[in-house]
């Protein structure tokens, strides 16, 4: 009875620290490629109808971005809102250019590499 409880104890932990990881994880930044780009233009807006009949707006973007050892690569994205002209972004990017996310960032936060590009 005794190895029953503690075998049942370890599991707990182990599905507590499981839960905790999945919530605080973000896997589309997992493994990802930091690249610094600047917003130079609005984006181009996409209309798409959702099964409910709701007309729902993304913006895309082609935009050249640099990472910090001074690589720049062309990189498609889109986001669900026309982003601020002048921001500054960090995108994740997986497979090469597939931008898996990206936050806003200040000018002090890109590396000199990359902000000269």
């Amino acid at each position: 009875m005794r190895k029953f409880l503690i075998t049942i104890g370890i599991l707990f932990v182990i599905g507590a620290v499981g839960v905790f990881a999945l919530a605080k994880i973000d896997f589309n930044r997992f493994n990802a490629e930091s690249y610094y780009l600047q917003i130079t233009e609005d984006g181009k807006p996409h209309e798409y109808k959702l099964s409910d009949g709701t007309v729902m707006t993304s913006y895309s973007y082609t935009l050249d971005a640099t990472n910090a050892k001074g690589k720049t690569i062309p990189l498609e994205f889109n986001a669900q809102k026309n982003l601020r002209k002048g921001a500054y972004l960090k995108m994740y990017v997986k497979k090469g250019d597939q931008v898996s996310s990206y936050d806003e960032v200040k000018l002090e936060d890109i590396p000199q590499s990359a902000q000269k590009n």
